[in-house]
């Protein structure tokens, strides 16, 4: 799709730091949406790669949008990818590999035990996080199984800010019970701080105080807040943190699939963290905790696998048997030879700064975008994804009628643009009373591919929305034609009231 510029006369941009140029509007008479975006926003520099292959996509007509949408049960999970245009459900597994990635594929070793590219994967985990057992997963929700499996048993809880769905499915899985002890900032749609996803010491202390250490097997940081809206943590936060589990004998692990776009935002927002590298403050990020859980297919930009990093060598022993048990040997763990061989070069591609700025300079770029046209998002942006706001932007609706799920499938009717869900939805039933427990933000995450989508993608996603914006009081609410027991949102079906 073309931007219009017959008649415009462009100024030369003027370079800024962090990638950005800055454009002024010369012809007030310029109306069309793209082109009067453009043309009043910043520019963002070209992008530190170029593009080697492409996949075509198309847009389906309206009235096969219906038809698919409908026959999926208005659930976007089950719309085939094809029928998609501009997939924006999820970043795990959904980025580009780089030339790179795929060289290293070439070297992969598929011995069972002892294969070299487990040894490589190991040096990376190593160079790049500093912990010094791994067990590589099939990906990010089987490491907290093999984890959950050695550490949690029925009626622990688990503090943390804002568990994400499988990392909370896991847990009450297992009849324990994760409580959330995110800071309230986070629950404020319309603010605009700058570590949103910080654990609250206070609410923390609460429950620990409440519950007793010895239900408490570890306290988990999510880098960056998902279910928050992609906020990130701040390295002190994630250091007082540390230092109120030391004096409390309790462990603390980290759920790390986007932990370099969090150190990314500490660089940028933190006093004090300006002068460092991304890596740098990965490894004191890490310093803190006595293991992490990783999905690789975000921050490591690959399509398949995930990590159980550790600390000391009886956790590590304790997950070892469950990880033979669920995934395979210690040393493949679910993953090929090729898989580790991408992921191992994936850690180190994934926290270049260059990188990380043009990636979330491209999702900042979109979430201003709308914020300036007036759509209710969730501020600031985050790292990873956009956030509509459904409460705002679908106010009469109440959040039973699950109004963030009516928008995700009204997007795809609207430009056959598939988001996903984040309220009451994915907040599932309360494990004791049954009943739906609608969370304090309800929202539709727009999660933008790694090296996938270009600005000119995302100024269509930009006017899709817009559209929808428009014809906002027509969207109905949704009720259940089938609700599985759990994890709901993967394949639950629906229809309209």
């Amino acid at each position: 799709m073309l931007l219009p510029t017959v008649g415009c006369t462009f100024p030369q941009a003027t370079y800024q730091e962090d990638w950005f140029y800055t454009v002024h509007k010369q012809d007030s008479r310029i109306n069309e949406p793209r082109t009067r975006l453009l043309m009043n926003h910043t520019y963002r520099a070209p992008e530190p790669f170029k593009i080697k292959m492409v996949e075509p996509i198309r847009l389906l007509p309206r009235e096969e949008r219906e038809r698919i949408l409908a026959e999926a049960g208005l659930n976007v999970f089950n719309v085939p990818a094809e029928a998609v245009f501009i997939d924006l459900l999820t970043d795990s597994g959904t980025g580009a590999m780089s030339e790179g990635q795929w060289s290293s594929m070439m070297q992969g070793d598929e011995s069972y035990a002892g294969s070299p590219s487990f040894l490589r994967l190991k040096q990376a985990v190593e160079d790049v996080t500093g912990f010094p057992y791994v067990l590589p997963t099939h990906q990010g929700r089987a490491a907290e199984n093999v984890l959950h499996s050695a550490l949690i048993k029925a009626g622990d809880i688990i503090p943390g800010n804002s568990h994400f769905d499988t990392t909370k499915g896991h847990i009450e899985f297992r009849h324990a019970h994760a409580i959330d002890c995110t800071v309230n900032e986070c629950f404020d749609p319309t603010l605009d701080a700058p570590f949103k996803g910080n654990v609250d010491l206070a609410k923390l202390e609460k429950v620990v105080d409440e519950h007793g250490v010895e239900k408490i097997p570890f306290v988990l940081i999510t880098i960056t807040n998902n279910s928050g809206g992609g906020q990130p943590v701040s390295l002190g936060n994630i250091k007082e943190v540390h230092a109120f589990c030391e004096a409390r004998g309790l462990k603390l692990f980290i759920d790390a699939a986007r932990f370099a776009e969090n150190a990314w935002f500490i660089k940028k927002r933190e006093p004090g963290q300006e002068n460092r590298t991304i890596r740098e403050i990965v490894a004191e990020t890490f310093s803190y905790a006595d293991g992490a859980t990783m999905s690789a297919k975000k921050d490591a930009i690959v399509n398949m696998g995930g990590l159980l990093m550790l600390r000391d060598e009886a956790t590590y022993q304790a997950c070892s048997t469950f990880n033979i048990l669920f995934e395979g040997y210690l040393t493949y763990g679910g993953l090929s030879g090729r898989d580790m061989e991408a992921l191992a070069t994936g850690l180190y591609e994934g926290t270049e700064e260059d990188y990380l700025t043009a990636r979330i300079g491209q999702v900042k770029m979109l979430g201003d975008a709308l914020h300036d046209a007036g759509i209710p998002t969730l501020r600031p942006p985050g790292g990873h994804a956009i956030y509509l706001d459904a409460k705002r932007f679908l106010p009469d609706m109440d959040q039973e009628l699950f109004p963030a799920q009516a928008l995700t499938c009204e997007l795809y009717l609207e430009g056959g643009v598939r988001g996903v869900e984040i309220g009451t939805v994915l907040a599932d039933r309360d494990p004791d009373t049954g009943k739906n427990r609608p969370p304090k933000l309800e929202l539709v995450r727009l999660t933008i591919p790694r090296r996938v989508y270009t600005d000119n993608h995302l100024m269509y996603v930009y006017d899709t929305i817009l559209k929808l914006w428009e014809r906002r009081d027509q969207v109905r609410g949704l009720k259940f034609t089938y609700e599985p027991p759990l994890l709901r949102h993967f394949s639950a079906r629906y229809e309209w009231l």
